[in-house]
């Protein structure tokens, strides 16, 4: 008998969770930053410090979105190199058929 690996029940479930958590994890950063902000402007009573809060929170958000292309460009190359597909080329030229 044959081991034949099974992917995990709900691995379909979990990747496309995964691609929607993007969007909510750049609102929740920007909001952890303003909150951050609104916190130090209020205890320290400068206002710089909101703005401050306001660019880690953007900062936050934008390093998200890397991570998550650097994770499908991982994907990506791994199903470039997969032999399944090698047959296949790109024709990148712009004449229709």
């Amino acid at each position: 008998m044959a081991n034949i690996e099974e992917e995990p029940k709900f691995k379909k479930i979990v990747t496309a969770a995964d691609g929607l958590s993007l969007g909510i994890s750049i609102v929740v950063a920007i909001l952890i930053g303003v909150g951050l902000g609104l916190f130090m402007r209020n205890l320290f009573g400068y206002s710089w410090l909101l703005w401050l809060g306001v660019f880690w929170g953007v900062s936050g958000a934008i390093l998200n979105v890397y991570k998550a292309y650097k994770q499908q460009k991982k994907s990506l190359d791994e199903l470039a190199n997969d032999p399944r597909y090698r047959h296949r080329k790109y024709d990148d030229s712009d004449e229709d058929d």
